[in-house]
C-alpha cells in the first residue's frame, strides 16, 4: 500500500503525457514536467479529460507505491495557461481539434506567439493567415478551443465550491456547461443526481456558495434527506409530524419553514401523503407505489382460485416422508393441509424445528402432483442452502424475476409473469417491501406462494417488515392465508447446544455453554479487556478451531460482529485478521487496502457485475500496473478497478446483519460491553443460529445478559397490513401505478 510522505503539498507543470485514463469515472495517471531539465513526476487522481500540453496546477499527497515508487496524489487540479511556445505547440498538436497535429501546431504558434490561444478566443478569423487552414478548420479550432475552456471553467468552478475532482467529473458529465448554473442555484440538487453526493455533502457545498441556512431549497432537501433516512432505519412512511421534528433537529431552522418545504414537495410530487395534519403518512414515491402495489397484488393473489392439488393430505404426507425417509410430525403434516387450502402459506420455525426437512418434501409432493415449482432465496448465499436442503435448482430472487441493469427493471412482472405453479421463497425475513412487490407483481394470479422463515431473526436491512405483516394478516385477513408455525426440537437437535441456546435466547435465558475439552457445539471465552478479547479472537481462528475441528481459518471461520466501530468491531478485527491470516507479501500483491488471498465483501448491488450485497469472495490476482484487483466469487470473477474499490470490504469480519440467509462451519462472535448499544435478542440468536459445526462467545456474561434481557426491537412503518385489510380501498394506486412494474430494489 502507497505510504503517505507529506500531509499535504502543491506541484505545477506540463503534462508530458497521458498514460492512463478512465472516461467513466475520471481516474487519470499522467506524466508531469516541471520544466526542462526537472525529473518528470508521476501525477494520479479523477480529473476531466486532460491533454498533453496543458499546464496545470495539483494540491494532494506525495505517496510511495510499492510497485511504482513516488508519485503524487492529487486531490484538486486547477489549469494554469502554458507558459511556454513548446508547450503551446504540444497542447495544439495533442489531437485536440481533429486535423491539427504536431506540423500545424508548429505554423500556429510560429504565426502568433505566446498569444496564440488569446487570439484564437478572440479573433479566430486570423487562424486563416496560416498556410494551410481554410474556413472548415479555422471554425474547428475555435470550437474545440471554447469547448476546452468551458470544461475549464466548470472544473474551476466545482473545485472552488469544495469539489473534490472525482465528483466535480460526475458533475460535468451530468451537467455540462450547465454545471455551474445548476449548482449555484441549487447544490442540493446534487444528493439527488449525483451518486456518492449525499445531504451532508451538498450542505457543505450550499454553505461554500453562501446559500442561507433557512433556504427553501436547504429546508426541501433536508426535510427529504430525513425521509431516506428514516427508510435506511426500515421505515416505508413517515408521520408527519415525527418527520419534522427530526427534520428540525437536522437542520436547526424554523419549524414552520420545513412545513412549507414538505408541501412543496407533495405538491412537487418528490414526496406521496395520505391522511391528513400531524399525524399524516409521509412516503418517498418508491415506497408508496411498492406498498400499494404490493396490497393490490397480494389481494388479487387471495382472491383468485388456484389450480387444486389432485392428491388428499394424507398421500401428500406419505409422498414427502419417502423422500425425506423421515416420519412427519403433527405440526409438519399441517404443512399440507394449509398448501392445499391457502393461496399464501407462511411456515415459520427456529432451528432444530423440521423446516428443513419439511421443505423438502413439500417440493417432492408438488412434483409428483405435477406442479411447477420456483425455489428463491434473497441472497446468493441463502439460495445455495436452500439448494443444498431440497436437492433442486434454487436462485436469488433478482435472478427469478429477471433483473435488467439496463432498464434498472424486473422482466417478469404482471404483463410477464413466472411460470410457476408454485413460488417458494426462503428466509422471507430479509425481503423488504419493494423486493416483496416485485415477486408479487411476478406472480400469476392462480399462483401459489410458500413464504419461509424465522420471525426471531433480524428484520430485512430495506424498509418494510414483510414477514411480521403476513403472520399478522395471517390471524386476520383472509382464509386463503395460512401460518404454519414450528416450535417442537427434535430429539436429534436437542443434543446442540447452539440449538438449544438460540432457544434460550427466545426465551429470556442465558445460553448454556460446553466446558473446556468436551464435544460441545457452543462454547464461551471469557474476558474482560477488549484488547484480551482480540488475542482470543486471533488464537482461536489462527490456531486452536483449525488444529481441533480441521477447518480452514479462512474459507470456514467467521466473526460476526455487533457493530462496525472499537476495538470489537468488524472494521478492527478485519485488519488485525488480515495481518495474520494474509500478510503483505511482496510489492505488487495490494491494490489499495486488499492483497491478493484477501476474504472480501461486495457491500452494495451490482447489477451489471451480477454481485449483490453480501456475495464474498477471493482477491485471486492484480494487474501489472495495480490498476484493479482480481475477486473470485462463487460463480464468477470479477475484476475492481482503483475507483471501484470501495464496493468491497474486507469479509474476515462482519456485521451480524450483514450475515443474515448465510451459514459458516465456524461462528466467533465477541460480544461485550463495547457494544452496549447493539445489543439485543434477536441479534445475539441471529449470530447463534449462523454456526454449523461451532460457534464461541468472546467477551462478558454481562453483555451476554445485557442481549438476551433486551428484548426491544424499533417497530418499523409499514401500511401494508391496514392496506390489505381495507381491501386497498382508497389507497391503491391508480391503473397506471399498478399496471407498471417500478418496484426497483
Amino acid at each position: 500500500m502507497a505510504q503517505h510522505i507529506h500531509p499535504t503539498d502543491t506541484i505545477e507543470g506540463t503534462v508530458e503525457r497521458i498514460v492512463f485514463h478512465n472516461p467513466s469515472n475520471g481516474w487519470t495517471v499522467l506524466r508531469l514536467s516541471s520544466g526542462e531539465g526537472v525529473q518528470i513526476n508521476t501525477v494520479v487522481g479523477h480529473f476531466q479529460r486532460l491533454t498533453p500540453g496543458e499546464r496545470l496546477r495539483f494540491t494532494g499527497q506525495w505517496t510511495v507505491d510499492p510497485r511504482h515508487g513516488r508519485q503524487f496524489s492529487a486531490d484538486t487540479c486547477l489549469p494554469l495557461t502554458p507558459d511556454t511556445l513548446a508547450g503551446l505547440e504540444k497542447f495544439l498538436g495533442s489531437g485536440l481539434v481533429p486535423g491539427v497535429g504536431p506540423v500545424m501546431a508548429k505554423r500556429i504558434v510560429k504565426q502568433f506567439g505566446e498569444h496564440a490561444l488569446e487570439m484564437i478566443e478572440t479573433t479566430p478569423n486570423r487562424l486563416a493567415e496560416v498556410e494551410g487552414i481554410g474556413p472548415k478548420r479555422v471554425d474547428a479550432i475555435r470550437k474545440a478551443i471554447i469547448a476546452k475552456k468551458d470544461i475549464q471553467d466548470v472544473m474551476v468552478f466545482l473545485e472552488s465550491a469544495g469539489i473534490s475532482p472525482a465528483f466535480a467529473n460526475r458533475i460535468h458529465r451530468r451537467y455540462g456547461n450547465d454545471a455551474i448554473r445548476r449548482v449555484s442555484e441549487n447544490p442540493f440538487q446534487l444528493a439527488v443526481d449525483i451518486p456518492g453526493i449525499g445531504f451532508s455533502s451538498a450542505d457543505r457545498i450550499a454553505a461554500h456558495l453562501g446559500i442561507a441556512a433557512d433556504s427553501a431549497h436547504r429546508a426541501a432537501a433536508g426535510v427529504r434527506h430525513t425521509l431516506e433516512a428514516l427508510a435506511k432505519e426500515g421505515h416505508v412512511y413517515a408521520v408527519q409530524d415525527r418527520l419534522i421534528d427530526r427534520a428540525q433537529m437536522l437542520l436547526n431552522i424554523d419549524r414552520s419553514g420545513l412545513i412549507r418545504a414538505l408541501e412543496h414537495l407533495v405538491s412537487m410530487g418528490a414526496v406521496r401523503r395520505e391522511g391528513t395534519g400531524d399525524a399524516a403518512a409521509i412516503y418517498l414515491p418508491r415506497l408508496h407505489r411498492a406498498e400499494a402495489t404490493g396490497a393490490a397484488m397480494l389481494i388479487r393473489l387471495l382472491d383468485t382460485d388456484a389450480r387444486p392439488l389432485p392428491l388428499n393430505h394424507d398421500d401428500a404426507v406419505r409422498i414427502a416422508e419417502q423422500e425425506t425417509k423421515l416420519v412427519f410430525a403433527p405440526e409438519q403434516r399441517s404443512a399440507f393441509a394449509a398448501l392445499n387450502d391457502a393461496k399464501l402459506t407462511v411456515l415459520t420455525g427456529g432451528p432444530g424445528t423440521g423446516k428443513t426437512t419439511l421443505l423438502r418434501g413439500l417440493v417432492a409432493f408438488l412434483e409428483s402432483a405435477r406442479f411447477s415449482v420456483s425455489l428463491a432465496a434473497p441472497t446468493g448465499r441463502a439460495a445455495k442452502r436452500m439448494a443444498q436442503a431440497t436437492g433442486r435448482d434454487a436462485q436469488t430472487l433478482h435472478r427469478l424475476l429477471e433483473f435488467s441493469p439496463v432498464t434498472a427493471r424486473f422482466e417478469r412482472n404482471a404483463s410477464n409473469p413466472l411460470d410457476a405453479d408454485v413460488a417458494i421463497v426462503d428466509e422471507v425475513s430479509m425481503v423488504d417491501i419493494e423486493l416483496f412487490c416485485a415477486l408479487l407483481e411476478a406472480l400469476r394470479p392462480t399462483a401459489r406462494l410458500l413464504a419461509v422463515g424465522d420471525p426471531d431473526q433480524l428484520p430485512s436491512v430495506g424498509p418494510g417488515s414483510v414477514l411480521a405483516d403476513l403472520l399478522t394478516l395471517g390471524r386476520t385477513a383472509s382464509p386463503k392465508l395460512r401460518v404454519v408455525a414450528l416450535s417442537e426440537i427434535f430429539r436429534q437437535a436437542r443434543k446442540s447446544l447452539i440449538i438449544t441456546g438460540a432457544h434460550d435466547v427466545l426465551a429470556g435465558r442465558e445460553p448454556r455453554t460446553g466446558d473446556k475439552g468436551t464435544t460441545a457445539d457452543l462454547f464461551m471465552v471469557e474476558r474482560e479487556d477488549p484488547q484480551a478479547c482480540v488475542d482470543v479472537i486471533k488464537a482461536l481462528v489462527a490456531q486452536r478451531i483449525p488444529q481441533r475441528f480441521g477447518l480452514d481459518p479462512i474459507e470456514d471461520i467467521q466473526v460476526l460482529c455487533p457493530m462496525h466501530k472499537g476495538v470489537l468491531g468488524a472494521t478492527n478485527i478485519n485488519q488485525v485478521l488480515q495481518d495474520l491470516l494474509n500478510p503483505e507479501q511482496m510489492p505488487g500483491t495490494a491494490v489499495g487496502p486488499f492483497r491478493v488471498g484477501d476474504k472480501v465483501m461486495q457491500v452494495r448491488n451490482n447489477y451489471d457485475l451480477e454481485v449483490f450485497n453480501g456475495d464474498i469472495g477471493k482477491a485471486t490476482g492484480v494487474d501489472g500496473d495495480l490498476e484493479w484487483i482480481e475477486v473470485t466469487f462463487p460463480e464468477r470473477t470479477v475484476r475492481y478497478p482503483k475507483s471501484e474499490l470501495g464496493e468491497l470490504t474486507l469479509a474476515y469480519a462482519c456485521s451480524i446483519h450483514k450475515s443474515q440467509g448465510s451459514e459458516y462451519p465456524a461462528v466467533i462472535i465477541p460480544l461485550h460491553t463495547q457494544h452496549f448499544v447493539m445489543l439485543e435478542r434477536n441479534l445475539l440468536y441471529t449470530a447463534l443460529t449462523r454456526g454449523k459445526q461451532l460457534v464461541v462467545l468472546v467477551g462478558t456474561k454481562r453483555a451476554v445478559r445485557i442481549a438476551v434481557q433486551n428484548k426491544r426491537q424499533t417497530e418499523r412503518a409499514s401500511g401494508l397490513v391496514n392496506r390489505v385489510r381495507r381491501k386497498g380501498s382508497g389507497t391503491l394506486p391508480d391503473s397506471t401505478d399498478a399496471a407498471n412494474p417500478n418496484c426497483i430494489p
